[in-house]
């Protein structure tokens, strides 16, 4: 402890289980302040993996289906996941079958960069299927 006074630094126990206890030398504050610092780069370098979501509807035209299934595909590419969510307004309801054969068209059109995590499933007005890139899960 002497030492560490005359040092102006801080006596810190490293392993107190050992016989006799380990202490070391330093400059505790200076410690803390660069083994936060080496976490926040690790952080910075994890790749945080997102949940995009498209909106479909089972009577859209062709060029707005293309559109939204380039996007679906950039998402993926990028290494986000995508939940596909089909929507039924109104009457739409009593041909929900047109709903399930979008969607496995969607399916189909993206089988090439995705792997799918939840299959096309109805709950009440809205058909939901979960996307992930291909490779990973």
């Amino acid at each position: 402890m002497r030492k560490a006074e005359e040092a102006a630094l801080d006596l810190v126990e490293v392993a107190s289980k050992a016989d006799p206890p380990v202490c070391r030398i330093m400059d505790y504050g200076k410690f803390q302040y660069q083994e936060s610092k080496r976490q926040r780069e690790a952080r910075k370098k994890q790749h945080h993996h997102k949940v995009k979501e498209i909106k479909f509807h089972p009577n859209i035209d062709t060029h707005d289906y293309g559109t939204k299934l380039q996007h679906v595909i950039a998402f993926l590419e990028k290494g986000d996941k995508v939940k596909v969510s089909m929507f039924f307004r109104g009457r739409e309801m009593a041909h929900a079958e047109l709903g399930m054969e979008l969607m496995n068209r969607v399916l189909k059109d993206v089988g090439e960069v995705a792997s799918v995590d939840a299959p096309p499933r109805r709950s009440g007005r809205v058909i939901t299927m979960m996307l992930s890139p291909k490779g990973r899960r």
